[in-house]
């Protein structure tokens, strides 16, 4: 058994970049394996956001954006009841 755990893979990235992860992991006293995981993680955690976005997205497509009186006043006077920090 190997000394990692999880899926092995090749990537071609460029020189510069390549480089300047080197100096990172260096400095992180981290290997360049897991400075990769790590930026990876981070990456797909950033964008899952859009995932979020998406799906409020088609909620709003599917009951429409129609804005009503009362509606409009509840959520105005639930939006000051909130503290902004």
């Amino acid at each position: 058994m190997g000394h990692t755990l999880g899926m092995k893979t090749a990537v071609s990235i460029p020189d510069e970049v390549f480089e300047q992860g080197e100096r990172l992991a260096h400095r992180l006293h981290t290997t360049r394996s897991q400075l990769y995981a790590r930026a990876l993680a981070d990456f797909v955690v950033q964008h899952e956001d859009d995932k979020i976005t998406s799906s409020m997205n088609e909620v709003l497509r599917e009951v429409g954006t129609e804005e009503y009186a009362f509606t409009r006043r509840a959520a105005d006077q639930a939006l000051r009841r909130v503290e902004w920090s």
